[in-house]
């Protein structure tokens, strides 16, 4: 039997973080219905935002064990697309001067996915980003 893949959808750090705290009060309904019906992915920016958040006493935990227990709990993953394309586009993000929301951005640009963020400024400058409302479904894409 083949499994079919669910569709891929981006996570910003914000919401990694309420995941990983059982805020899920923060998520609104629509955010939380694309979550169950999605395989999740982040990109290593969230990653490397989660440990910069941890160092500065911002995050509770490393993104390490953030990470490894969300990847276990929901099966998140992190994006392997070459670093080199993702930056390619993140160039040219010049609406924001924070590097790790260039780097979330482009790397659901690249692939063409969807990202859930709250983020009001990354929302009206990505198409591609959503908090109640979503972009056009995707077909599947597949696995990082």
């Amino acid at each position: 039997m083949v499994r079919r893949l669910a569709p891929l959808i981006y996570l910003d750090t914000h919401v990694v973080a309420w995941i990983y705290a059982g805020k899920l009060d923060l998520l609104t309904p629509r955010v939380k219905q694309r979550i169950e019906g999605h395989d999740l992915l982040i990109s290593p920016a969230v990653e490397l935002e989660l440990q910069y958040l941890y160092e500065v006493k911002r995050a509770a935990e490393p993104a390490a064990t953030v990470l490894d227990a969300l990847e276990k709990e929901i099966g998140l993953k992190v994006c392997s697309v070459p670093f080199r394309n993702v930056v390619e586009i993140a160039l040219g993000q010049s609406w924001t001067r924070d590097p790790f929301d260039r780097l979330i951005v482009s790397q659901a640009v690249f692939r063409g996915l969807p990202l859930i963020t709250r983020d009001r400024l990354i929302r009206t400058h990505c198409p591609l980003a959503f908090w109640e409302s979503g972009p056009v479904e995707t077909s599947p894409q597949p696995s990082p």
